[in-house]
């Protein structure tokens, strides 16, 4: 049978890096997780609890399209909790996880062909999902200068789209109030429409988040459960878009997904008022955040992306190898950790960048650093055009 040219996207390597570790640990090996951005404490107790209600309750049936309207009130005031926003809860649109408002958001914005740019190093999936909608992802090299974010000056015209991160993955780094207000200016000065995904808000250690909504309404963000709410399985997101939007996205969400799946929506419902509970996973990635800073630059990884937010350190390791995804290998056949090639967030440079989650509990990331330690004991800086 044939198959489509928009079919055929890259792997996600991490859920390769993921399987081989599943593997190792299949056959007896004890591996420690750094590479899943994944929180490893699960759903707060108080959405865990509302569901268990409902489902002996409630048939759990479709919902309207774009949520169950509690849900998106409830996720309105959160943006005047968190940013002090009156936002208009008919501008939520709570979707299949943050992937689902991905497809909606570019579907809705853009025609097949459109070029759409992105920063590198950054989540992968922004890539591959635009190709399999016919769209062409341009990649921006951001420079260790500007923190790996982009700049005007990195934007060129015949953009229809400009996605941006903040927190961003892999680096962590974050976008100042002057920064989003540069780069939307930017945007609407050369008709490019503007996506800010900030699925790590909540997670942040230097300073509060700036959402992209503090600047203007007439953007799309792109937010979801998975990461402060540490719901990443039950995949339920949200986005923002501008109120004469909102009928195109009820229109789309109708006829490719019905609705979000209405026992996560329950549960997402209940987390929003767990707070205290999340800011206790937030204490411990804080711990465990000083600890890498504290531990990789000790082991030989000192050259990384000041991470402001996310649970994530993006570390250069071109002084050790020029294939990161030989090198991750290594780490897991020989340390028993299994981290993330930059190869994912970035072609041009990630062969030469790892990733390192600190998503698990603090005991593991003290495990997992004193393996990194040992590993790297007996490696010294080698000349970059060496493989390792």
């Amino acid at each position: 049978m044939k198959a489509s040219d928009r079919g055929k996207v890259d792997p996600f390597i991490v859920m390769d890096v993921m399987e081989a570790a599943r593997a190792a640990e299949a056959s007896g090996r004890h591996i420690i997780h750094m590479e899943v951005g994944q929180p490893s404490s699960p759903a707060p107790e108080r959405a865990r609890s509302a569901l268990t209600r409902a489902m002996g309750d409630d048939a759990l049936g479709y919902t309207v399209a774009l949520g169950l309207p509690e849900l998106r009130e409830g996720i309105a005031k959160l943006y005047k909790d968190w940013y002090n926003l009156d936002l208009n809860p008919e501008r939520v649109v709570v979707t299949p996880g943050s992937s689902g408002a991905f497809i909606l958001a570019f579907t809705a914005l853009f025609n097949a062909g459109d070029k759409v740019g992105l920063g590198e190093p950054g989540y992968p999936s922004y890539r591959q999902i635009l190709k399999a909608l016919n769209l062409t992802p341009v990649g921006l090299q951001t420079k260790p200068e500007n923190r790996l974010q982009p700049v005007p000056s990195d934007i060129p015209d015949g953009l229809a789209g400009l996605i941006t991160a903040s927190p961003a993955n892999p680096s962590g780094t974050m976008l100042d109030h002057a920064a989003l207000q540069a780069l939307i200016e930017t945007c609407r000065a050369k008709d490019t429409s503007f996506i800010a995904d900030e699925i790590y808000h909540g997670l942040q250690y230097e300073g509060r988040a700036v959402s992209a909504l503090e600047v203007s309404d007439d953007i799309y963000v792109i937010n979801s459960f998975s990461k402060y709410f540490s719901m990443t399985g039950w995949r339920v997101g949200w986005m923002v878009v501008p109120e004469d939007h909102i009928r195109i996205i009820e229109r789309l969400a109708q006829n490719m997904f019905i609705c979000p799946p209405h026992a996560s929506q329950i549960a997402a419902l209940a987390a929003l008022d767990a707070r205290d509970e999340l800011d206790a996973n937030l204490a411990t990635y804080r711990t465990n955040r000083r600890l890498m800073l504290d531990e990789l630059p000790k082991a030989g990884f000192d050259k990384i992306a000041p991470p402001d937010g996310a649970f994530y350190i993006y570390a250069d390791i071109s002084a050790y190898t020029n294939d990161s995804r030989a090198f991750a290998k290594k780490i897991l056949d020989q340390a028993g950790v299994a981290v993330t090639p930059g190869m994912d967030f970035d072609p041009v440079r990630g062969h030469q960048t790892l990733r390192f989650s600190y998503a698990r509990s603090t005991e593991d990331i003290r495990e997992g650093l004193a393996r990194l330690s040992r590993f790297m004991n007996d490696r010294q800086p080698q000349n970059i055009s060496q493989k390792s």
